[in-house]
């Protein structure tokens, strides 16, 4: 064949053309009508005005983007600068994406305004450039009824939740020359300056409410994650013995995740030997094991949008000694007994209640340990608030624990649940947490 030479401009034209297609093959387990449905609930939720949700802003150097929570849960897109209006009074939403020039669709591959069909594509009404967005805000405003719902919290992320932002920017403005506004609260002021007439509500706790109950769609990813996670734990047991490194453990997860075809972890991975095991969120994995220390290690993958959550504590010879074998028992039995305490309408209280009564008549004292609720897990790994009562959909991670730093010994049983109409379903189980099932994976690996 010979070989044709292509001018500057052709070969332009061949980026956008394979740039556009790539764009489209947008990496999500949900339906089209899954985010069609949470934009008409969410719609029908507000009433008058707009809802406006912004995309995040830029691609972090060395990470695979991930998009804002609140917008990919009622949209799908991994649009990067891209903005969501929506109207009630119409049911009509409107996606707003930045124009590219050539060498942009050369690099990142085309977004949706290259592509005839892209609103079709994203099930939107329409899609419109980024520069089109005040204009619409300027004819339609009034007609909506001069009313803005926007985030006015703060965002939450993979492996944060919205109070922990606020935290963390507490934090950082702690240096005078840091305390520049996030970019969520400079929108927000930006809206408020340029739109002086329109009154701003704050639209969250209407998204938490819809995010808190997990659809069929969204449970299934999440069985999905369960499934993957618990795999990549257990070949991080596999994995382990005297002499390796912290991070070795971390890797055999790693692969197994990315290879089921997650996004990444979900948070730092914690891989804590030794008196490591007693610092909760120790993420520097980089100590060598020792034979007789214990691992703990917190991980979870990132899938389709989904966090999982999962805590194991073994020992590296694959053999507890009876000092471990009892602190490990006594956590164990805490966590066992608040699973079975969890079914709808059930309050942290009653676990608590039912934690006691059940060691009690096991003559077991758990000492500091009480049972209860723990923290809701979904798109980020601290999720929106469970609130004082649990529903059917709920999904969230248990995680009691006990740290004695003196004897570089600490030991947190951690999975993720899932409320039913019975009961609680631990979607996390496939990774071994009996001390007879953990030492026989140990003694499988030696042979």
């Amino acid at each position: 064949m010979r070989r044709v030479p292509l001018s500057a401009g052709a070969l332009v034209a061949v980026w956008v053309l394979v740039g556009a297609g790539a764009a489209q093959a947008q990496r999500t387990g949900y339906s089209k009508e899954e985010f069609a449905r949470r934009r008409q609930t969410i719609m029908k939720e507000t009433g008058a005005g707009v809802i406006v949700l912004f995309g995040n802003d830029r691609r972090d150097p060395g990470t695979h983007f991930r998009q804002d929570n609140d917008f990919y849960y009622f949209t799908g897109r991994e649009d990067v600068n891209a903005i969501l209006i929506m109207a009630p009074k119409t049911g009509e939403s409107f996606l707003f994406l930045p124009e590219q020039n050539a060498r942009e669709v050369m690099i990142e591959g085309a977004n949706l305004l290259k592509d005839p069909k892209g609103a079709e594509t994203a099930g939107v009404t329409a899609v419109h450039p980024l520069g089109y967005f005040d204009e619409y805000l300027a004819r339609n405003g009034a007609a909506q009824g001069l009313q803005i719902h926007t985030r006015l919290s703060p965002p939450d992320t993979v492996d944060g939740a919205r109070s922990e932002r606020d935290l963390f920017y507490a934090r950082r403005s702690r240096i005078h020359y840091n305390d520049q506004l996030p970019i969520d609260y400079y929108r927000i002021a930006k809206m408020k300056d340029r739109y002086p007439a329109f009154t701003f509500t704050d639209v969250t706790p209407k998204v938490d409410a819809m995010r808190v109950i997990k659809s069929a769609e969204e449970i299934a990813v999440l069985r999905r994650n369960g499934r993957l996670s618990a795999e990549a734990v257990r070949q991080s047991m596999l994995a382990s013995r005297p002499g390796v490194f912290e991070y070795e453990i971390e890797a055999a997860a790693m692969g197994t995740i990315l290879k089921g075809g997650a996004k990444g972890a979900a948070y730092a991975p914690i891989v804590g030997s030794g008196p490591n095991s007693c610092v909760w969120h120790y993420d520097e994995n980089s100590r060598q094991t020792k034979d007789g220390d214990i691992v703990l290690m917190d991980f979870g993958a990132d899938l389709d949008y989904e966090a999982m959550d999962i805590t194991r504590t073994w020992p590296v010879n694959g053999v507890f000694t009876k000092e471990q074998r009892e602190v490990y028992q006594l956590v164990l039995e805490v966590q066992k007994a608040s699973i079975e305490a969890y079914k709808p309408g059930v309050t942290g209280a009653d676990v608590r209640k039912y934690v006691a009564d059940k060691l009690k008549a096991k003559g077991i004292d758990p000492g500091t340990l009480r049972g209860g609720l723990g923290h809701g897990v979904g798109m980020a790994t601290h999720d929106v608030p469970l609130g004082e009562v649990l529903r059917e959909g709920m999904v969230f991670a248990i995680e009691p624990a006990l740290y004695f730093p003196e004897k570089n010994l600490g030991v947190r049983i951690e999975d993720t649940v899932l409320i039913t109409k019975d009961g609680a379903e631990v979607l996390t189980k496939d990774v071994p947490k009996e001390i007879a099932e953990i030492e026989a994976l140990m003694a499988a690996r030696r042979k």
